[in-house]
């Protein structure tokens, strides 16, 4: 039997642990306390924002309610609900360059998304003017909500092609944002009579779901006229520029649904723009495809799938909230200074057509935007003490600043909602 006898443990194997011990805990201890101090030290800077995040400035973090600044200097500093937020698509075609960024400038605010669309008529030159423009404003790069389509699309009013523009421009919307509420559609020619604050204030008492679109079920010699022939819209197939080829023929009114048109311009909830691009109710893909071949699509498209869906015939409010001229036979007249009264007291949110500079647009800016045609309208976002120029100091997004055009708004609101109307004129079939 043999034993194995171990070494005493030495003194020397112990002061060298002891050695590297002491070395390890003065080490880490120094470690710790330089990341302790550039922790600090970093965390006392002012937080510089993301490259790819709004400006702070305009969207801190905060209570979930918001402050009004009313029009009443006695009732300030109220509580409210949280603002909502809109999502236009601006659209133009050649020459429209200016006019387009005028509209931006009179609807901007930066809660809100906006995308620019230029369609093909318009020059590559004249599509690259617009973005580097856009680009060279500070407020819309620290907002970071204002995009363009850089590939255009097609558009002819008289075909299908407007209409696919039109989801196309919402579908990016639904892709940049997910925060926006309700989505809006202008062209070149549309113009505001209220500010942005006026109309997120009055919004904000709305139920998110409804849908303002002028729509009817009659189908007079007039309506027949527009969505009984067949046409061919070159937009969806050509590159280059062609006339709308009419067909011979003509089909009768579908069965499976009820038509419904309406106006092309509309307001429409977040649920019902997914609806049609997104849902798996294949009415609106299905319409879609019998309307490739109808003149003037984009004015049936909306309306129809409104009221023809069970989930959304109850959300649709028939009215547009903007504001139209028509002659005797129904042709929509371009506004001027002579309508003036008449677009103040119509309570609407919008009006159209204008001609580009007509001296009325001069005057909405001066008497109800209360701006100047290149600058941002102003809000309770402006924090600038000069009156000439507010905008250019920011303060947060969130904080409205109502006048009276809010006062004819909710007037407006009130007349749609109160009396009961609504309830019998939507969606009925005539």
């Amino acid at each position: 039997m043999h034993h194995h006898h171990h070494p005493p443990p030495t003194t020397t194997r112990t002061t060298t642990t002891t050695k590297i011990s002491t070395h390890f805990i003065i080490l880490a201890t120094t470690i710790f306390s330089l990341l302790l101090i550039l922790t600090f030290s970093f965390s006392s800077r002012p937080p510089h924002p993301h490259p790819n995040q709004p400006h702070p400035s305009l969207f801190p973090n905060h209570q979930p309610h918001r402050l009004l600044f009313h029009h009443n200097p006695n009732d300030q500093n109220t509580l409210l609900p949280p603002p909502p937020a809109i999502a236009y698509l601006i659209s133009g075609s050649t020459k429209d360059t200016s006019r387009i960024i005028r509209l931006l400038f009179a609807v901007y605010h930066p809660r809100n998304q906006y995308l620019l669309h230029l369609d093909r008529k318009a020059s590559q030159y004249e599509r690259d003017d617009l973005a580097l423009y856009v680009q060279s404003v500070p407020l819309f790069k620290a907002a970071q909500n204002v995009n363009f389509i850089g590939k255009a699309d097609s558009v002819y009013p008289m075909g299908s092609s407007a209409l696919s523009a039109t989801l196309h421009g919402a579908a990016i919307l639904l892709r940049v944002s997910a925060q926006w509420d309700w989505f809006i559609n202008l062209s070149a020619d549309d113009y505001p009579l209220v500010t942005q604050d006026d109309l997120l204030h009055i919004l904000s008492y709305i139920p998110k779901d409804l849908n303002f679109v002028n729509h009817t079920s009659y189908i007079g010699w007039r309506e027949s006229r527009k969505l009984k022939p067949i046409v061919v819209d070159p937009g969806l197939y050509l590159e280059e520029e062609d006339e709308v080829f009419y067909a011979t023929q003509k089909r009768e009114l579908p069965d499976a649904y009820r038509l419904f048109s309406g106006s092309s311009s509309s307001v429409l909830s977040r649920k019902f723009i997914e609806f049609c691009i997104l849902g798996t109710d294949n009415l609106p893909r299905t319409l879609l495809m019998y309307l490739s071949n109808s003149p003037s699509s984009a004015s049936v498209y909306f309306p129809t799938i409104l009221c023809n869906s069970r989930k959304y015939n109850r959300t649709t409010i028939n009215h547009n909230l903007r504001y139209a001229s028509f002659n005797s036979r129904q042709e929509v007249l371009p506004l001027n200074t002579s309508d003036f009264n008449d677009l103040v007291m119509s309570g609407a949110v919008f009006a159209a057509p204008f001609e580009a500079n007509n001296p009325i647009l001069d005057q909405i800016d001066h008497e109800l935007l209360h701006h100047k045609h290149d600058e941002p309208v102003p809000g309770g976002w402006c924090l600038g003490e000069n009156e000439t120029d507010k905008c250019t100091v920011w303060g947060d997004a969130e904080v409205l600043r109502p006048g009276p055009g809010a006062q004819r708004l909710e007037k407006r609101f009130v007349q749609i909602f109160s009396n009961g109307t609504f309830l019998s004129s939507r969606c009925i079939y005539e």
